[in-house]
């Protein structure tokens, strides 16, 4: 008997639960908010993301002169070496594929 009674309470408990969720969903927990409070709040979360990014920057170690130099010719000539090797082995591959095809 007290079985039978754990068993049917059990079965009820997922109805129960069933119906708050439908509720919850239903309410979605959300009030009301004035049309002129979302706007205030929109800018004022876009004040807040300049004011945080100036923050940020002045954070930031800036490189000096030479080194902005120094990095910009260190990328130069490293691409331009790629250029030549990529040249190169294009032209290898391409004689290559040339004696084979015997065009």
């Amino acid at each position: 008997m007290a079985d039978k009674k754990a068993v049917s309470q059990a079965a009820a408990k997922p109805e129960e639960a069933k119906t708050e969720t439908k509720a919850k969903k239903a309410d979605n927990g959300k009030k009301k908010v004035p049309f002129t409070t979302k706007v205030k709040n929109f800018f004022n979360r876009i004040v807040k993301y300049f004011r945080d990014t100036k923050s940020e920057l002045k954070k930031v170690v800036w490189p000096s002169k030479q080194d902005v130099k120094t990095n910009t010719i260190t990328v130069i000539v490293v691409v331009a070496i790629a250029a030549v090797v990529l040249v190169l082995l294009d032209l290898a591959f391409g004689g290559i594929i040339h004696l084979l095809i015997g065009a």
